[in-house]
C-alpha cells in the first residue's frame, strides 16, 4: 500500500462517520461534508491503487525487457558462433576440394581407376535382386 491508498481509505471512513453523525443529528452540513469526504477519499484510494499497479507493471516490464535482452544476446552469440563454424567448414572443404583436384590432375590414371571402381560398386549395390 502507498500513502495515497492509506490516506484515501482513512478519508473515506471519516466521511462515512460524518455522514452517519449528520444523519443521527439531523444536520445537513455534516452529511454533505461526509459525502464529499467519502467521494474524495474513494478517488484518492483509487488513484493510489492505480499508481501501485502502474509501478508493478513498470517493474514487471523492466524485468521482461531484461530477460528479452539477455535471450537476444544469447541468440546473437550462438548465431555468430554458428556463422564462424560455417566459415571454417567452408574454408576447410574448399581447401580439401582444391587439394583433391590437384591430386586428380597430377595422377590421371589413378583417378580414372578410382572413378571406374566407384561406379562399379555403386552399380552393384543399386542393382535389384532377381
Amino acid at each position: 500500500m502507498n500513502r495515497d491508498q492509506i490516506e484515501g481509505g482513512l478519508r473515506n471512513i471519516k466521511g462515512r462517520g460524518q455522514t452517519a453523525l449528520g444523519a443521527v443529528s439531523g444536520r445537513a452540513r455534516p452529511q454533505v461534508e461526509g459525502a464529499l469526504n467519502q467521494v474524495v477519499g474513494g478517488a484518492q484510494y483509487a488513484y493510489g491503487r492505480g499508481r501501485r499497479v502502474a509501478e508493478d507493471l513498470t517493474h514487471d516490464g523492466a524485468a521482461l525487457a531484461g530477460q528479452i535482452e539477455k535471450r537476444g544476446r544469447h541468440a546473437y552469440d550462438r548465431g555468430r558462433d554458428a556463422y564462424e563454424r560455417g566459415r571454417e567448414a567452408y574454408g576447410e572443404a574448399r581447401h580439401r576440394g582444391r587439394a583433391a583436384l590437384r591430386r586428380a590432375e597430377a595422377h590421371p590414371t589413378e583417378t580414372l581407376l578410382a572413378v571406374a571402381g566407384l561406379a562399379f560398386v555403386a552399380g552393384w549395390l543399386l542393382k535389384g535382386r532377381r
